[in-house]
């Protein structure tokens, strides 16, 4: 953990230095994060999300991140020495049992339930399952998180890792909004199918809610937001 810990002190003037000159962040809470281990929940309209999105949690967290990027040259050392979890395909439960070592220790998850990202035309990708059994499993309160953003400004680069063509969505400037709502806690079996789809749901539910929330202060006109869930 002391490694994790300093890649952590080390990382976070930086991001915080670059979202505090390049983003034009506007956070608003419906109330203040609770303490203690918790599920940080957000809709991925860009690659660049878990970063913005862990500087404003302002504490540790520990990120769900896909495996591709730990591919990556540079990055992927890093991601691998600050003890963010890879989800690789058929790896689930590893990373699934990752996630709950560190909620059971204290430490924070952050998560998007989209598992890709989002569609570039706007909306929503369908959500997977694995938000909704981590807070079943831990009984750890999910905090949803709607991130809005210049869909224009977002820039594709496409990159070759370990062979294959890799296209990634950054977001390197311009205004970016994130609303945080209230604590969810969800209880149950998590080998009720119907039960983890119906909290999976809930928590995209709000998410999507928050997300509009977001739009809308961007824009500063009332109105839905593009698009829809796309199906699995």
């Amino acid at each position: 953990m002391l490694i994790e810990k300093t890649m952590y002190w080390f990382s976070r003037p930086l991001v915080t230095g670059y979202t505090g000159t390049m983003l034009r962040m506007d956070v608003r809470k419906h109330e203040p994060m609770p303490r203690g281990p918790k599920i940080v929940a957000a809709n991925h309209p860009a690659t660049s999300d878990p970063f913005f999105v862990a500087a404003m949690i302002k504490e540790q967290s520990f990120i769900l991140i896909n495996n591709v990027l730990f591919q990556v040259p540079v990055l992927g050392e890093y991601l691998r020495r600050s003890g963010h979890i890879p989800v690789a395909e058929g790896k689930g439960a590893e990373a699934m049992e990752a996630a709950l070592d560190h909620l059971a220790r204290g430490h924070n998850i952050l998560i998007f339930p989209e598992g890709a990202l989002s569609p570039i035309e706007g909306g929503f990708q369908k959500p997977r399952t694995g938000v909704a059994r981590l807070a079943i499993l831990s009984g750890a309160p999910v905090i949803p998180v709607g991130v809005h953003l210049r869909r224009d400004m977002v820039k594709e680069v496409k990159s070759v890792v370990r062979g294959e063509e890799q296209i990634g969505r950054w977001y390197p400037r311009g205004p970016y909004n994130l609303t945080v709502g209230s604590p969810l806690v969800f209880g149950g079996d998590v080998e009720d199918r119907a039960h983890v789809n119906s909290v999976a749901g809930s928590i995209m539910h709000h998410i999507i809610e928050l997300a509009r929330e977001s739009e809308m202060r961007m824009t500063s006109a009332p109105g839905s937001l593009t698009g829809a869930l796309e199906p699995m």
